[in-house]
């Protein structure tokens, strides 16, 4: 799989000199994916940069997200969870399961604080490309004082990924809600320990203030079984090496 976060697609749209440089970043991530044959991409948060995008934005969005996303090349993963419970709209389907879709990388996103659920009917715009079928939109919450993480299941070969997702949550809030122990993460019933576990989020990792973040260790409380967290929303790039 690929992975990648905080695109903020429309950032500086109107100006003269950097107006197409987020899509030109978000092609890139999508040339790679397709040129190395991921099975899909996963995003966290932030896909744009403001809560109501522009049209231009929008259509440019969509634009490149058929251009390489569609297709006819078969899709690898068999997906094992329950998609009316994983995405609770009127289709309740993976767009590459929908029989009036073509997808060859199918797209699981999240939302960040910048492209949150606002408004009549509680919409964010990945709501949008939910219903095109282009993105599969996944980690909202209904009850912000009960927060129940259920993972997408999937498998290839003999493999198997339970992914789960967390759309942002104002980090007082969130930091509240894990200070009652009112967070509870979901762990798949069968073959429990055969499956790799990810996570996928969008908060404050870095103490703002006394409760403006989450801890590490509220995540390690809950989700001690986690393989791998991709943590989107922080933004500053601290170069490491392995060795």
């Amino acid at each position: 799989l690929s992975s990648a976060t905080d695109n903020h697609l429309g950032y500086m749209e109107r100006d003269g000199v950097r107006s197409e440089d987020s899509f030109a970043s978000f092609e890139e991530i999508l040339k790679i994916a397709k040129a190395k044959d991921v099975d899909f991409i996963v995003l966290g948060g932030d896909l744009f940069h403001e809560n109501k995008p522009s049209r231009k934005c929008l259509h440019t969005s969509m634009t490149l997200l058929r251009q390489y996303c569609m297709g006819d090349k078969p899709c690898r993963i068999e997906f094992l969870s329950d998609q009316s419970e994983n995405f609770p709209d009127r289709f309740a389907t993976v767009n590459y399961q929908d029989p009036n879709l073509n997808i060859a990388i199918p797209i699981f996103s999240i939302h960040g604080n910048h492209d949150e659920p606002s408004g009549p009917g509680g919409l964010a715009a990945l709501d949008i490309l939910s219903a095109a079928g282009l993105v599969n939109y996944f980690g909202q919450q209904e009850n912000l004082e009960n927060v129940e993480i259920k993972p997408l299941l999937m498998r290839k070969g003999s493999s198997f990924l339970a992914l789960y997702g967390l759309g942002n949550i104002r980090d007082d809030r969130l930091n509240r809600t894990f200070e009652n122990k009112k967070v509870t993460m979901f762990r798949p019933s069968e073959k429990t320990d055969s499956w790799f576990n990810m996570l996928v989020l969008h908060q404050n990792r870095i103490a703002h203030s006394v409760k403006n973040y989450l801890p590490t260790e509220y995540l390690e409380n809950v989700g001690n079984f986690l393989d791998i967290c991709i943590w989107g929303h922080e933004h500053e790039c601290k170069i490491g090496m392995l060795i």
